[in-house]
């Protein structure tokens, strides 16, 4: 018979917690987005926003275990470190399939979400 405890682990996470992370990541690729990108450029936009917001919480969500989420460097997981990375890839095959209209700004955009993904993991969770 195997027994199964629910954590209460400080290195395990709540969906709510990992979606609040998501969510402000998401907000905040918007606003570089609307910043870098050209106003046209609204569904650029979106994606940038969307795909930024979805890569953090199916990276967190899917990586949510106590190994992945103590901090080996003080203030820094390996999730910390993992989740930009996902973003970067999200958003370079969102350009992949979909150019955008300025690939300089775009690329500009998609270096600056995948620090705001950096920062916010850093400091939300």
């Amino acid at each position: 018979m195997t027994l199964v405890v629910a954590s209460s682990s400080p290195e395990i996470f709540s969906t709510a917690h990992i979606a609040l992370t998501a969510a402000i990541t998401g907000v905040l690729a918007l606003a570089v987005a609307a910043w870098r990108l050209p106003r046209a450029a609204w569904p650029d936009m979106a994606a940038v926003a969307v795909l930024s917001a979805a890569s953090v919480y199916l990276w967190r969500i899917s990586a949510n275990m106590t190994q992945l989420n103590t901090d080996g460097l003080p203030g820094f997981s390996a999730n910390d470190w993992a989740a930009p990375v996902l973003t970067y890839v999200f958003l370079s095959l969102y350009a992949d399939i979909r150019p955008p209209a300025d690939p300089r700004r775009y690329a500009q955009t998609r270096a600056l979400a995948t620090l705001v993904s950096l920062a916010v993991n850093v400091i939300t969770i």
